[in-house]
C-alpha cells in the first residue's frame, strides 16, 4: 500500500508511520519544507501543492494542524489553529478530487471538540455538533473534505479524543506538576474526558484504512471515558503522588483564558460506537492500564 501522510512529524504521525512501514506500507510524507527522499513539498498557507505528485497513492492521511495547547489563544493563534486545519484540508481535498488516479481512501484528523460542552450526555458519531470556537473549527475542518468525498473517495474524519502518550499530548504536559505533588482536579472535576491511548489511535487508523464499511465521522476514544476527578486520582495513584491541589474554575480561566472553557472545563462523554460496531478490540480500554503502559 502506498500512503501519503500530511502532519507526519506530529504525535500521531510519529507513531503511525513506523507501524505502517512494519506492515510493508510505502509511506511518503507531505512536508512544508524542502522535500527530501520519501517526501513531497506543499505550502498550505499559500494554497500551493503540485497535484501531479499525488497520483498513484492508495491512501492519503491528513494529520496536519497547529498545536491548540501551545499557549493562550490570541486572535492570531486562533487564526492559525483554524487555517492550518481548514485551509490545508480543503487544498488537499481539492487536489485529490482533480486526480486521474484517486486514492481509495482519504482519512482526515478531526477532534471530539466538535461536540462542544455537553455535560454527562453520552455522545456518538450521530450526535449533533456543539457550540464554541473548537466545535466551529472542527465542523469546517470536516466540511473541507467534501471535494474528495464528492469525487467518490471513501472519506473518514478521525475524531480524536485527548491522546495519552509519554512523547507528547495531554499526558506529557501533566507529568511534571503531578510528579511534583501539585496535581489536582480542575474546576468541579465532574467534566468528562474522552481519552484514548496512542496505540489504540494507531490501530484504529489502520482499521479505517482497510475497512471499507467505515465512512464519515469516526470517534477514536476509549470505550471508558472518565471524569476529570477520576482521571486526576488515577494518574496520582499510578505516580504514587498526592492530588489534593484542586484548581478552581476562576483560577483556570485566569491562567488560560478562553482555552480554559474550551479544553479544560468542557465535558465530553464520547463513545466509540462505530469502532465497537466494527468489532475493534481496544488494547488499552481502561485508564489505569493505559497510564501504567505509557508511563512505564
Amino acid at each position: 500500500m502506498r500512503v501519503l501522510i500530511a502532519g507526519a512529524s506530529g504525535l500521531v504521525g510519529s507513531a503511525l508511520i513506523p507501524a505502517l512501514e512494519a506492515e510493508g506500507a510505502d509511506v511518503t510524507r507531505l512536508v512544508r519544507s524542502s522535500a527530501g527522499a520519501g517526501e513531497i513539498e506543499w505550502h498550505p498557507n499559500i494554497d500551493q501543492i503540485d497535484g501531479t505528485q499525488l497520483e498513484g497513492f492508495d491512501a492519503v492521511i491528513n494529520l496536519a494542524g497547529e498545536n491548540i495547547a501551545a499557549g493562550r489563544w490570541t486572535d492570531e493563534v486562533k487564526r492559525k489553529i483554524h487555517d492550518s486545519r481548514v485551509n490545508g484540508t480543503r487544498l488537499l481535498s481539492e487536489a485529490i478530487a482533480r486526480l486521474k488516479q484517486r486514492p481509495a481512501v482519504f482519512l482526515c484528523a478531526s477532534a471530539t471538540g466538535i461536540y462542544g460542552d455537553r455535560g454527562d450526555e453520552t455522545l456518538d458519531e450521530q450526535s449533533e455538533s456543539g457550540s464554541g470556537f473548537l466545535a466551529g473549527v472542527c465542523r469546517e475542518w470536516e466540511q473541507a473534505t467534501e471535494p474528495a468525498l464528492q469525487a467518490g473517495v471513501r472519506t473518514v474524519t478521525l475524531r480524536f479524543g485527548p491522546i495519552l502518550a509519554r512523547e507528547g499530548g495531554m499526558l506529557a504536559k501533566l507529568l511534571t506538576p503531578f510528579k511534583m505533588g501539585m496535581g489536582g482536579k480542575v474546576g468541579s472535576g465532574k467534566q468528562y474526558i474522552s481519552w484514548v491511548a496512542i496505540d489504540d489511535v494507531v490501530n484504529a487508523i489502520k482499521l479505517a484504512l482497510n475497512d471499507a464499511s467505515l465512512r464519515g465521522p469516526l470517534n477514536i476514544v476509549s470505550p471508558n471515558p472518565v471524569t476529570n476527578e477520576v482521571f486526576t486520582k488515577t494518574l496520582g495513584h499510578v505516580l504514587s503522588r498526592p492530588t489534593a491541589l484542586a484548581m478552581p474554575a476562576f483560577a483556570v480561566r485566569l491562567a488560560f483564558g478562553e482555552m480554559a472553557d474550551e479544553m479544560l472545563l468542557t465535558s465530553q462523554r464520547v463513545i466509540p460506537k462505530k469502532l465497537n460496531d466494527a468489532g475493534y478490540e481496544f488494547l488499552q480500554p481502561e485508564l489505569e492500564g493505559a497510564l501504567r503502559k505509557h508511563l512505564g
